[in-house]
This record gives structure tokens, sequence and C-alpha cells, in this order.
């Protein structure tokens, strides 16, 4: 039987048990859902993916969880009882920048927007197919753990970017303003990290989804994920956010970092 807004069972073909029998992974994933069937079909997936794997059934569970299992990354619906999925990633946002991905229903725009400006780091669409979950965790985590390959127009030593007040390691993927450290969501970094190591160069919101979000150029996604984006990276770097000076508005195109001579 299909869950209720997923559209694979847990049941892999040989040939993803083949291309999967020899990963070994130590990163671990909180599965938040209120549904036991979609629970039950993504621990499978992600525990025959390598993944250390735990699961809750409501937002209270989740917190809960969260702070005993420290995940490198929450998978996150929504709707669910005692609290919802907003309350989660603003509980955990508090104090963890902790890669977030929310489950959305497939029409209500405002519902991925409102995630999004809350902190979550991207969303899939319900009905999903685990699959495409499994490609989202595995580019965040990417993000978050590995190096992007992209070579910084000005550094200082030890991979250090200075920008007026604003430091950003590119080792530590940590930023500072005035010497006191910026918390970013990962996304938020390595979005700040691909404007600001090609300063002076506009990119469009679809080329942004490509680079950061590692989507491919047929996906269909709203282009506002990068808005949301923007706008929070802008709210915690800018002196006026209704006037920029560091990420800039690239009209008729997108965005680019203020060039760095």
């Amino acid at each position: 039987m299909v869950a209720e807004g997923i559209t694979l069972n847990a049941k892999m073909s040989e040939k993803e048990q083949v291309s999967t029998s020899q990963t070994k992974r130590n990163e671990k994933v909180l599965i938040v859902d209120d549904e036991a069937s979609i629970r039950r079909i993504l621990e499978t997936r992600f525990k025959m993916l390598g993944y250390e794997t735990a699961i809750a059934s409501d937002g209270e569970e989740a917190i809960q969880i969260f702070e005993q299992f420290s995940p490198d990354i929450v998978i996150l619906d929504i709707m669910m009882p005692k609290m919802d999925g907003y309350g989660v990633t603003k509980e955990i946002r508090k104090g963890s920048d902790t890669p977030i991905i929310i489950l959305t229903a497939l029409g209500d725009v405002s519902e991925r927007i409102t995630g999004l400006e809350l902190g979550a780091d991207d969303y899939v669409v319900k009905p999903f197919s685990p699959k495409e979950l499994e490609a989202r965790v595995k580019s965040i985590l990417r993000r978050t753990f590995g190096k992007n390959g992209s070579s910084p127009v000005q550094k200082e030593t030890n991979n250090v970017i200075q920008v007026g007040q604003i430091k950003i390691d590119t080792n530590k993927r940590q930023v500072f303003r005035k010497n006191e450290r910026v918390r970013l969501t990962s996304m938020e970094f390595s979005l700040l990290e691909l404007l600001v190591t090609n300063s002076g160069t506009p990119y469009s919101r679809s080329e942004i989804l490509k680079q950061v979000w590692s989507y491919p150029e047929d996906h269909r996604i709203d282009t506002r994920v990068v808005d949301v984006h923007i706008s929070r990276l802008r709210a915690k770097l800018e002196n006026d956010i209704s006037n920029p000076e560091l990420i800039l508005t690239a009209r008729g195109i997108g965005y680019m970092f203020q060039r760095i001579n």
C-alpha cells in the first residue's frame, strides 16, 4: 500500500540495493511526520542508504528527540499534532543551524514560504518520491560537510574573506559581523559563499538553485526559495535591508555580491 503523500513504497529495486550496499555514512537523519506509513517508508529507505535514523510523530516529540539525537538534518512535516512544523522550526533555530527540509502540501505556496522564512533550508512537495527526497538530503549534507570547489576572488590566509565589517571563514563555514558570530543555516552560507566568491557576477535565480541547491535545469520549483534566502541573508548582514550594499539586486537577472577589488 502506498502512503498518502508519498509515491513509492519502501522497497528498493535490485539496482538501487546494489548501488547502496557498500555505502557507509555517519550522518544522522531525524524524520518527523504524524503518518506512520510515511515514517516507516522513509526510515527504511534511509537506513538502507546507510544513514542513522530517528523518528518522531509530533512536534513535541521532535524537539525532545532532536536534543537527544543531535541529527545532521531534519525532515519535517508541517501539519502535525501538539506542535506543527513551524513551531518545531522556530525552536530548532533558536540555537541550531541544522539543515531542515520541510514537507508541504502540493498547492499551498504560502505554507512553503512561511517555512523558509522561519529558517527551513529546502522543501519537498507532497506527494513526493522518496528518491527525490533522498537527493535533496544528499545535496544539503554535501554542502554542509563538503567543499563546493569554488574559488574566492579575494582571500586572506586561512581561507577568510574580509569585506568591510563582514568576515567569512570558508573552512569553518562561519560568518562574523563586527567580530560577532552571525548564525547562518547551511544553505544561507552556501548561497553567500557562491555570491561572495564570485563577487561582481550576477546570478539568475535558476542558476543559484542549480549551483547551491543542486536542482537540475529542468526541475520545476518556485524560485522564491532564492528570494527568501536572500532576504534572510540581508537581514543578518546588511546595515539597512531597504538599501542593501553587500547583496545587490541585478535588475532583470537576479542577485550579485558587490564587487571585491
